[in-house]
């Protein structure tokens, strides 16, 4: 366990990393033509105290608070250690948010400047300014915001900013996120430079060996995860003081991500389920366009009784993988899996999975193609991570231990309940809500969970999303809509149920999937309104369905399901920025479809 901090805040890992290895590469930055060139830590301090420079002679001080409005890119982690930097705190936003939204989090929290990514962000702001009395600043990135801003600290000396740095503690409040809201108005999680400390001096105590490809080579990690959410900004502040290679990717979608991992060549990486299931579904539709389905199908099945094995013997259950399953895993890796890994840059060999659930199949399939995926679980409560899997001994399916220094506990109805260092200070501006979550330091996250005899969670839904049919059959609808999304073609699905006689579902389909689906049968696409309505897309959801299932009672089975036109997505309203159903908001859009499963 990471001892927690005495001294200090996050901006110190900065100075510190380039007094000790002023040439050592901290991180890659894509150029104009779109070319990774590396800052070394020396060029890393200088940039952030040359921009803390300008946000004090800009005004800002120590203890204000400052937007972020930006995808995930090189300019945001400097802007959050460069107010760091001058005791300031930061506020990150996501960069889809509503003018409301906007206008809730930067009247709530005070904010009294915001750095923004480009003109739409800035003209969101430029929307609400009249109702924002405090804030007093607003730069663009995209307009020359650093350029601006390190012009104007050309006469500040540094040792002003070192002044304002050596007053911060580790109690000082580092930042303000606020939750995705997936009901109800997002809350303000106030974290300290304490906290995130902790967390990413754990992490990287804890796992550090599994951040290389290789024993004595330089880990390097592509962040693509949102920085807005807590997830993203612990992989920032961990790369930073564990002395990782750190490259930014602005855009979640398979599309833009996939060609700069082979490019950046990160020796690990930290996602969410739907890049690995992004991955296993790229590399089977390839395989199945090439006329090789059935090969890659046994070479999935192979990797995943290679993986079992290695962890039944993990647990001193097994002797581990037979000499024939040995051999047949050889010959696999070679025409198989190593595929599935050069996707992924060719160097990944570990990887962290958070943010919602991954189907345990999935893990199995990765780990026997020689990519161990670490699921954990947390929330931004608790500064990312409360729970992960240990690298010596992978229970997949489950979300792990807890992080050293941390405990968990499961009350009598059920809910996860998380103490440690790495639990927030409280929500802003509200104490009511901060009562409600916290009760001698103890977190209470809304999630029900089990512990195993090891001591590892299982997370099997959320409080507030139990169904309650109108026969009195409680149902958490997590586990049922992952092993439906378990099938290739499906994109998203939603239980629903609450009140109703029965549990029913409403799907939506990978269009993609579809697409390569509907070639290999040598039929043309279908446009959406079509393709809902196909007997033979109706037949493979079907399946999916009846695989869903077989895990549960016939009282919380799905009866029926209707299939969408459309995916549920973030513009909608839809979706959380990282990606959650908003379950009220989808039933209420589609209470037509949802009624007509009842009649």
């Amino acid at each position: 366990m990471a001892a927690p901090p005495q001294v200090g805040g996050l901006a110190d890992a900065v100075f510190d990393y380039a007094e000790d290895d002023p040439q050592r590469v901290a991180l890659g930055r894509k150029d104009a033509g779109g070319q990774w060139r590396d800052v070394t830590s020396e060029a890393f301090r200088d940039e952030v105290l040359a921009l803390a420079k300008g946000l004090i002679a800009h005004g800002i001080r120590f203890g204000d608070r400052v937007a972020l409005i930006s995808r995930t890119r090189y300019e945001w982690t400097l802007f959050d250690f460069a107010i760091w930097s001058v005791g300031a705190q930061s506020v990150p936003v996501y960069p889809t948010s509503s003018a409301e939204q906007v206008h809730w989090m930067l009247h709530d929290a005070e904010v009294v400047a915001v750095m923004v990514e480009h003109e739409d962000h800035a003209m969101t702001v430029g929307s609400v300014i009249d109702r924002l009395p405090h804030l007093k600043r607003l730069w663009q990135l995209d307009a020359g915001a650093v350029d601006e801003l390190v012009g104007a600290g050309g006469t500040v000396d540094d040792e002003v900013v070192h002044r304002h740095r050596r007053a911060v503690t580790p109690e000082s409040v580092a930042t303000v996120i606020y939750t995705s809201g997936t009901t109800g108005r997002p809350k303000g999680c106030v974290i300290t430079h304490a906290s995130f400390m902790f967390e990413s001096d754990t992490m990287v105590a804890r796992w550090e060996p599994v951040f290389h490809s290789k024993p004595g080579d330089e880990a390097a990690t592509l962040l693509f995860l949102p920085l807005a959410h807590v997830f993203g900004r612990m992989v920032e502040i961990a790369a930073v003081r564990g002395r990782v290679k750190l490259g930014h990717q602005p855009e979640l979608s398979a599309n833009a991500l996939m060609p700069d991992l082979v490019t950046f060549r990160p020796t690990f990486i930290l996602a969410v389920p739907y890049i690995f299931e992004k991955v296993f579904n790229g590399a089977r539709r390839k395989a199945e366009a090439e006329g090789r389905a059935g090969p890659f199908d046994k070479a999935v099945d192979i990797a995943v009784k290679y993986a079992e094995a290695l962890e039944q013997k993990a647990f001193g259950l097994g002797p581990g993988p037979s000499a024939g399953l040995r051999m047949q895993h050889q010959f696999f890796d070679k025409v198989v899996y190593k595929k599935v890994r050069d996707a992924m840059g060719g160097r990944v060999r570990h990887a962290m999975s958070g943010g919602s659930g991954m189907n345990r199949r999935l893990g199995l399939f990765f780990a026997g193609a020689g990519v161990t995926v670490f699921e954990g679980y947390g929330l931004t409560e608790s500064t990312a991570a409360a729970t992960a899997n240990p690298p010596e001994r992978t229970r997949y399916g489950t979300v792990g231990l807890p992080i050293p220094g941390t405990s968990v506990h499961i009350a009598d109805d059920g809910e996860v309940w998380v103490h440690g260092p790495n639990v927030f200070s409280g929500y802003l501006n509200n104490p009511v809500a901060t009562r409600t979550a916290l009760e001698d330091g103890w977190l209470a996250t809304g999630d029900l969970g089990s512990l195993d005899e090891d001591g590892y969670l299982t997370i099997t839904g959320r409080k507030k999303e139990l169904l309650v049919t109108s026969g009195g059959k409680s149902v958490s609808p997590a586990g049922l809509e992952e092993r439906v999304r378990a099938h290739p073609l499906v994109a998203q699905c939603i239980v629903v149920g609450n009140d109703r006689p029965y549990i029913a579902a409403l799907v939506t389909v990978d269009q993609e999937s579809v697409d390569h689906w509907l070639t290999m049968q040598g039929r043309t696409p279908l446009a959406p309104a079509d393709l809902v309505r196909d007997p033979d897309l109706e037949m493979e959801v079907r399946r999916a369905v009846v695989a869903a299932n077989t895990a549960v009672s016939q009282a919380e089975s799905i009866r029926t399901f209707r299939i969408l036109a459309h995916p549920f997505t973030e513009e909608h309203g839809l979706l959380t920025p990282s990606l959650k159903l908003k379950r009220r908001a989808i039933e209420t859009a589609y209470a037509v479809e949802v009624d007509a499963l009842y009649h």
